[in-house]
């Protein structure tokens, strides 16, 4: 390695180690984000939060179906049958390091019985459950994991719980492509002030209007679309007017994450005072190799003298 760019080849490195912790800490900030919920079943509005990495349901709406006047007193039906007490006690065992299964067994023993009742707080209490959470405030009620609301939701209603799972499956479905934008961008975002500070220092000659480095950008930006996607991005929104935003909305997320790796060596090649055709061909190379590992394609077409 030329000791020339090296500095900025270790700063890449980081920047990588720097970009997966910060697209893991957004990532979770994009959950919390999504921490309370409501989700559509039939005509009914349930509720849905985010718990210690875990997901719940509010079955206080889901009983609301069935008795909107008592809804805790239909949770409380439920909760005194065997094949209910079972059930939370297999998946307490399952789930939850601290379940105490001494006060299960008890519940479980006199669970059918005429004189048991058994409340959410009670269960919650005795057994150390996390599988059942009550919940104060504006989206107050009694949660369960999705899990035991599932459970819950066939006690109810065979039809609802069918419904609900189809409806919870979208809601987790729609905050996982949210997410899934977010990273892309944040991700085509992270390297550029190492892109542009390189393009500052030795593309742009002293005294130059801000439109001349415009200009600058434009075209350095045009040899990584070039190098990936063997397009300008004006030739792109030519090619499709239909479509809102640029050609790196639409990137896959191996595609951006070969592009932030590329960002990185073009700095390094502009350090090195490479010429611009010279970077195209080497870019070329890198998304091709790089594109063959993450997707195990080979489809791509090497850049070459004759084709620039």
């Amino acid at each position: 390695m030329q000791k020339i760019g090296g500095t900025r080849q270790i700063e890449s490195k980081l920047s990588l180690h720097s970009l997966a912790q910060f697209l893991l800490q957004k990532s979770k900030r994009l959950k919390d984000m999504a921490k309370q919920n409501e989700i559509k079943v039939k005509t009914a509005i349930i509720k849905t939060m985010r718990k210690n990495g875990m997901d719940f349901i509010c079955i206080t709406d889901i009983a609301r179906q069935k008795n909107p006047i008592d809804p805790n007193g239909v949770i409380a039906n439920w909760m005194r049958n065997r094949n209910t007490i079972e059930f939370l006690g297999i998946w307490e065992t399952l789930y939850n390091p601290i379940f105490n299964p001494l006060e299960f067994e008890g519940f479980r023993a006199t669970a059918g019985l005429n004189a048991f009742t058994l409340s959410p707080t009670r269960w919650i209490e005795a057994t150390r459950a996390i599988g059942i959470v009550s919940q104060p405030g504006r989206y107050g009620g009694t949660y369960a994991c999705s899990d035991i609301a599932f459970e819950f939701a066939s006690w109810i209603s065979v039809e609802f719980r069918l419904y609900l799972v189809k409806e919870f499956q979208r809601l987790k479905s729609d905050e996982q492509k949210q997410i899934g934008w977010s990273a892309k961008r944040e991700l085509s975002k992270i390297n550029y002030r190492i892109h542009t500070d390189a393009v500052k220092q030795h593309l742009i000659p002293d005294e130059v209007t801000p439109a001349q480095a415009s200009v600058i950008y434009a075209e350095e930006a045009d040899v990584l679309n070039v190098a990936m996607f063997g397009t300008t991005a004006r030739q792109w929104r030519e090619a499709n007017p239909e479509l809102k935003g640029n050609i790196r909305d639409y990137a896959t997320i191996n595609e951006l994450i070969c592009l932030s790796n590329m960002e990185n060596i073009n700095a390094v090649l502009i350090d090195e005072g490479i010429p611009q055709g010279d970077r195209l061909v080497k870019l070329n190379q890198v998304a091709i190799q790089q594109m063959r590992v993450l997707e195990g394609d080979g489809a791509r077409k090497l850049l070459t003298d004759e084709n620039l």
